[in-house]
């Protein structure tokens, strides 16, 4: 079978063609549908194994990133959501649309609850936007279906509200003991550092998270912006492969889907 992968887009979301192609190179039948037609009725959400919250600035970033988004999704489409994590398929989140994930509630999931906000994404230290390549370190020990086989990658951000932060001390210790945290930003040598290693303050270097099970996924650097080798800030100067490292977090996924289908 080949799995299908529903590509949000609509009111400012940018990073949807990217994110479907991304999809596509992976083996999986990806199709971009406008939020508009989830509300209405004119898709369906059940329809499809993949749901994908892709980049970009949805509502411009207004109030704060991603919030007016969730908004929108959370109070027309929020049961469907929850009947699709109950029907145990796959969710990714990238930049706005992990912002967004976070302040629906969909992330941490504590407790396979995925409607109470525990963390958030907010200004970055450095006042600015941050567009630059970040090394990423992966928790192996982490359940995320998305990263296996990962053990770190480099990928480019594109954020201005991509600092990671906690509710309470409480919650940042559940995230670790529990390996909710996914990636970390790390050094070129592999080692935690600040900025600019830290692009954006975040807590811990925290880059990105999923839900106890590991198929809900958000994270702030953007793999389907490394889809080929001609991605790569110094594609002219290092021997590379031709397919972009970006490509086995979607391929994962789709991997993933067929397995439990067999």
């Amino acid at each position: 079978m080949t799995p299908k992968v529903l590509v949000l887009t609509g009111f400012g979301i940018n990073c949807d063609m990217e994110t479907q192609h991304a999809f596509k190179l992976a083996g999986a039948d990806a199709e971009r549908v406008h939020l508009t037609d989830l509300i209405n009725g004119a898709k369906t959400l059940s329809d499809y194994d993949i749901l994908a919250f892709p980049g970009g600035f949805s509502f411009g970033d207004d109030i704060a990133s991603g919030k007016v988004l969730a908004n929108m999704i959370k109070y027309n489409i929020g049961e469907k959501i929850q009947e699709f994590i109950e029907a145990e398929k796959l969710i990714i989140g990238i930049c706005n649309g992990f912002q967004a994930m976070v302040k629906m509630g969909l992330l941490p999931g504590f407790n396979n609850d995925y409607s109470t906000q525990e963390v958030t994404l907010t200004f970055n230290d450095s006042g600015r936007f941050e567009d630059r390549w970040v090394h990423l370190k992966t928790n192996r020990n982490s359940n995320c279906v998305f990263t296996k086989g990962i053990d770190g990658i480099y990928l480019p951000v594109r954020h201005g509200e991509g600092k990671f932060v906690v509710k309470t001390p409480q919650v940042l210790a559940r995230l670790k003991k529990n390996d909710h945290i996914v990636f970390q930003y790390v050094n070129e040598e592999g080692n935690f550092a600040g900025y600019p290693s830290n692009p954006n303050g975040s807590v811990d270097n925290i880059a990105a998270i999923c839900d106890e099970t590991g198929r809900i996924f958000g994270m702030m650097p953007h793999p389907e912006a490394f889809q080929h080798r001609t991605n790569h800030p110094r594609w002219t100067r290092e021997d590379l492969p031709e397919e972009g490292a970006g490509i086995a977090i979607f391929r994962n996924a789709v991997e993933f889907v067929k397995s439990e289908a067999n």
